[in-house]
């Protein structure tokens, strides 16, 4: 699909202003800036000026305008009351060790109606947890979940991430969704290690985004390929498992490749770009690829990767399979061993983030999306992107044949994690650490759900079940009222 019409015009925070360069603009060529860093004519926050808010002034903030037509509103006084049961099924969650560590957050309507933390950075029996965790447990801190508890977000970075900066070069010309990837990275045709095959010149960037390009869904490219270049190049060269267009299948690999040439084509790390044009606009302070250190230790750990010695545990005692990869425990850094070798920044992982932060994004996209309300004036400023933009990513692909796939997002369809309420207009995606955004156009309404699920491995499944029983009763709840 080409790039929409009258594209030309300077959007560079989402909104039309004579001030901010245009797409062939010098000051939109991705070169590297000073320290002043670039352009900044809306004043929102800068990659290097983030800041990690306590609870309160998280929650103050929220009501700080940012690029949009309405601010999203805090309105959960209530939510103890209004979702005593949804509440009731994390902290069970909790208690049951489907994960240690949650944190919520509802919207509706332009309101925040729900923003609630859970649990603790580990399980209260985890003594020896995390070497920033342990001291202070035994000291008696609980290192409880708060409002402002960044998280390991996992593949939600396809989504907040890589799907907008595509739907952002789309809607400025710069970007062909039927263009072939090879156009972009020629290495995806590099052969000198296995046959040509001439499927992979059909591969284009919208069937990379819907997961139908052929690629298989994981490889552990991290185990034979120490560096950041090495797995690149693995990625570019892994080879087709369908022919493409075909098969629907979730792959990292894809993503991974997409991520890269969405960077040759911005001219820019995609760290830098969504930073400027997707996080800093939508006044998402909390939001970024490899937290600072002096932060790691204010973040849940997501994976024990210490090899066990044989003394923990019994000749009879199973030891569930989990990654040794780092040998250490995994805290503050991303989980996905692959990003890990990328440097923390990938198309298909790496972002840490809040609830509180992904409401503010789901409010962006209910703003400026199908079903959004009706605007006081025709001027008024929109989020990032245009409603038809919007429309075109989240609405479900008809091939492959019974694909729930939409460009980066994914559709409800049952059995859904997303529950058996949302409708069939919305979307959303999920994230392996035990993270989910879902975002419903017709009510109005999204649910974000994070944890560290994978903590201390990844062998615990329970949070599949958890997530839509969560869903249904937010939603039942609200039907109620």
């Amino acid at each position: 699909m080409a790039p929409i019409e009258n594209a030309d015009f300077p959007r560079m925070n989402g909104c039309l202003d004579s001030t901010q360069p245009g797409p062939h603009d010098s000051r939109h060529s991705g070169k590297h800036f000073g320290a002043s860093g670039p352009p900044n004519p809306s004043g929102f926050t800068l990659r290097h000026q983030l800041c990690y808010n306590a609870p309160d002034q998280l929650i103050t903030n929220m009501e700080v305008p940012y690029n949009s037509g309405a601010k999203l509103i805090p309105d959960f006084a209530r939510q103890e009351e209004r979702f005593s049961s949804a509440f009731s099924i994390v902290r069970h969650a909790i208690a049951q060790h489907s994960f240690p560590a949650a944190s919520v957050a509802i919207t509706q309507n332009a309101s925040l109606i729900a923003l609630k933390a859970f649990g603790n950075f580990v399980y209260q029996s985890d003594a020896t947890g995390a070497p920033s965790l342990s001291r202070s447990l035994r000291q008696g801190g609980d290192f409880e979940v708060t409002s402002s508890t960044l998280f390991d977000l996992a593949s939600l970075t396809k989504v907040l991430a890589t799907t907008i900066m595509a739907a952002i070069l789309y809607e400025r010309g710069l970007l062909d969704l039927d263009a072939p990837i090879s156009g972009t990275v020629p290495e995806f045709l590099d052969h000198s290690n296995a046959p040509p095959d001439p499927r992979r010149r059909n591969v284009t960037f919208s069937m990379l985004l819907a997961h139908s390009s052929g690629l298989p869904a994981y490889e552990k490219l991290f185990l034979r390929c120490p560096s950041r270049d090495q797995l690149l190049h693995a990625a570019f060269t892994t080879a087709l498992t369908a022919d493409p267009a075909t098969r629907a299948e979730y792959s990292d690999i894809g993503f991974m490749i997409l991520g890269v040439a969405l960077e040759r084509i911005s001219e820019e790390p995609l760290d830098h770009f969504c930073q400027r044009e997707i996080f800093g606009p939508l006044a998402m302070a909390h939001t970024t690829f490899n937290p600072p250190p002096n932060q790691r230790p204010n973040i849940p750990p997501t994976a024990d990767e210490r090899e066990q010695s044989s003394g923990e545990s019994g000749a009879d005692t199973p030891v569930p399979e989990h990654s040794t990869f780092r040998n250490r425990i995994i805290q503050g850094e991303v989980q996905d061993e692959n990003a890990f070798v990328l440097g923390g920044v990938a198309g298909h992982a790496g972002l840490f983030s809040t609830a509180a932060d992904l409401a503010r994004f789901a409010h962006a996209m209910l703003q400026c999306g199908a079903g959004a309300p009706a605007r006081e004036a025709p001027t008024a400023q929109l989020p990032i992107l245009r409603p038809e933009t919007i429309a075109l990513f989240t609405q479900r692909q008809s091939e492959p044949p019974k694909t729930s796939r939409a460009l980066g997002w994914d559709t409800p369809s049952a059995p859904s994690q997303s529950g058996k309420y949302f409708g069939p207009r919305s979307f959303g995606h999920l994230g392996y650490t035990g993270t989910s955004l879902w975002i419903d156009p017709d009510r109005q309404l999204s649910i974000t759900l994070l944890t560290n699920r994978t903590w201390p491995d990844c062998g615990n499944q329970a949070i599949k079940q958890v997530r839509p029983r969560f869903h249904d009763a937010v939603i039942e709840a609200l039907e109620s009222l």
